[in-house]
């Protein structure tokens, strides 16, 4: 006899019940889904106003029931500075990629941190332009290939990836600074509690927070969406290490960073 279903999970109120246009594999809707859980936690939704810059990351104004303000190129930090002024009772948070924050953004993010304004960034770094086409972007690793660096990335002429957790850290505005991953559940769990740290310094007037995600992109990176979620644990953790970078109550300067693994 078959028993009757019962319902034991629900999807967060913020999120939007819609079909997904992301590759098959992009992480993109795992790290929507835990903005919006946190949203939900804290009970700001309707409070809130997402920046989005231009990238793949632009679509969370489909997949969120929050306002949102569609950024030029780069230009999210700057452009959520001017809504957090112009509406200090809301709740500001930017969502953008690694082409979009590391690279044409730098500038806009650095002093958007170094002041320390009361918002929160939410960084998903899949170390390649994604939306462009896969080329080389910042956070790039060494020997790693795109359509920019057929041999892979040559420390000798394109430099280092840059550590976005860790540059953010290291400038006095910033209150959290933290990076984690979505690739399995155990990450996903540490994501969520690193994300509410993130949003809950902005309700509590703390200051700048910075959260980066290292996620997949299957796509540009020419893998199928296992293998390029296996590649997240073996190859980016290793490049851009895990952990809380910075972690104070109130702005100022820090000399203290930690580790969370």
């Amino acid at each position: 006899m078959l028993q009757e279903e019962q319902q034991v999970f629900s999807p967060p109120e913020a999120l939007v019940d819609t079909p997904t246009h992301f590759c098959p594999g992009c992480h993109h809707g795992i790290v929507h889904r835990l903005v919006a859980e946190v949203l939900d936690r804290l009970r700001v939704a309707q409070d809130t106003i997402c920046v989005a810059s231009v990238g793949c990351s632009v679509f969370i104004y489909n997949y969120l029931h929050v306002d949102a303000v569609e950024a030029p190129h780069g230009r999210a930090a700057a452009v959520a500075t001017g809504v957090r002024r112009a509406r200090p009772e809301s709740i500001v948070f930017t969502y953008q990629g690694d082409g979009d924050l590391a690279a044409i953004g730098l500038a806009e993010i650095l002093y958007t941190a170094n002041r320390g304004e009361n918002m929160t960034v939410v960084f998903v770094n899949n170390t390649v332009y994604g939306m462009t086409g896969g080329q080389l972007a910042p956070t790039t690793m060494v020997g790693q290939k795109t359509t920019t660096s057929q041999q892979g990335r040559r420390f000798e002429t394109d430099g280092a990836p840059l550590r976005m957790a860790e540059i953010i850290a290291g400038l006095p505005g910033t209150v959290y600074s933290a990076r984690v991953a979505v690739d399995t559940v155990q990450h996903i769990k540490k994501a969520r509690k690193v994300l509410l740290k993130g949003f809950t310094n902005q309700v509590e007037n703390r200051g700048f927070s910075f959260v980066e995600f290292l996620s997949a992109c299957p796509t540009n990176w020419r893998l199928s969406p296992l293998e390029a979620n296996e590649r997240v644990g073996k190859e980016l953790i290793r490049a851009f290490p895990l952990g809380i970078f910075k972690d104070q109550e109130s702005g100022g300067p820090d000399t203290e960073s930690r580790r969370s693994e």
